[in-house]
């Protein structure tokens, strides 16, 4: 079995320990216009496991084309799961590629009220 053409890990800071739950989506749009205009697609949807990960985002075969991805975090709904609000309720990191890679990783690391993220690998 291959691997998602995007990957993600949600690590909760803190917890100190991945983030399972969380509802993650991807959003494609071809150009950085039409992302900013909210003409994305939805492209896939899942919820990070035990791991904090979401390793079947999209299909292994799915061929990334060059454009606009948002992944969106719905952190409001995590953070519900534990009896918290969350300053943020949702996280999207968007990024744009020119020519695409097999793979992309978006890590998060997450709290209640901060955030970081990063290209991983």
């Amino acid at each position: 079995m291959g691997v998602s053409p995007i990957t993600s890990h949600v690590l909760d800071a803190a917890r100190g320990a991945p983030a399972q739950g969380v509802p993650v989506t991807i959003s494609y749009a071809p150009t950085s216009q039409a992302a900013a205009a909210s003409q994305s697609t939805v492209i896939a949807r899942s919820v990070t496991n035990d791991d904090g990960r979401c390793p079947s985002l999209l299909e292994d075969t799915h061929v990334l084309k060059p454009g606009v991805y948002t992944v969106r975090f719905d952190t409001k709904t995590y953070f519900a799961l534990h009896g918290e609000k969350s300053f943020y309720p949702f996280v999207d990191v968007t990024f744009e590629i020119d020519q695409p890679a097999p793979h992309y990783h978006i890590p998060l690391n997450l709290a209640p009220f901060s955030y970081t993220t990063y290209r991983g690998s």
